[in-house]
């Protein structure tokens, strides 16, 4: 990500010395607009790890539950039933 970020940078600074002094970017405009676009990656990027984490939780929930001795029992007798043990 770093590396994108420098290359984005590099590219602004040549156009802004191709474009000319008088119609560079206003350099506090241009640091307000990378901080914006780099909260926006920060947002996805914490959503990603909730959704994650839920999905993980959530998982880890169906084991726990299949693994408590009841439904382990029950699981268990089912399953000879099936094989006609």
């Amino acid at each position: 990500m770093l590396d994108r970020v420098i290359g984005l940078r590099r590219r602004r600074a040549r156009e802004e010395k191709s474009r000319g002094a008088s119609e560079a970017v206003d350099p506090i405009r241009a640091l307000e607009q990378r901080v914006a676009h780099l909260e926006a990656m920060i947002e996805g990027l914490q959503d990603a790890v909730h959704r994650e984490s839920q999905h993980t939780r959530e998982q880890l929930d169906d084991v726990r539950r299949r693994i408590e001795p009841g439904e382990l029992s029950r699981a268990l007798s089912r399953d000879a039933r099936e094989r006609g043990l």
